[in-house]
């Protein structure tokens, strides 16, 4: 029983976490797009292209960043919880 509901919550943090990283890439096209593609057409400028790798570079080092602090932030309230008991 205990195996399943491990195997369970396994599941449901990797569908979270695979929401979550589709979230994040939906945002960061449409952000970076509407911020960079000022006159759509049917190629980007070399200027579009360098600003959509710079604030896709720019989204990402933030998601890596929080991820990170959130990561250490669960590992220590963990380690807390588990010093208590």
């Amino acid at each position: 029983m205990e195996a399943r509901k491990e195997a369970f919550k396994q599941s449901l943090r990797s569908e979270l976490a695979l929401a979550n990283a589709q979230q994040l890439i939906n945002t960061t096209n449409e952000k970076c797009y509407t911020k960079c593609v000022t006159k759509p057409s049917s190629s980007l400028s070399s200027t579009e292209e360098t600003c959509l790798a710079r604030c896709l570079d720019r989204y990402m080092e933030a998601f890596n960043i929080v991820s990170r602090t959130y990561t250490a932030r669960l590992v220590k309230e963990r380690n807390d919880n588990l010093n208590a008991s």
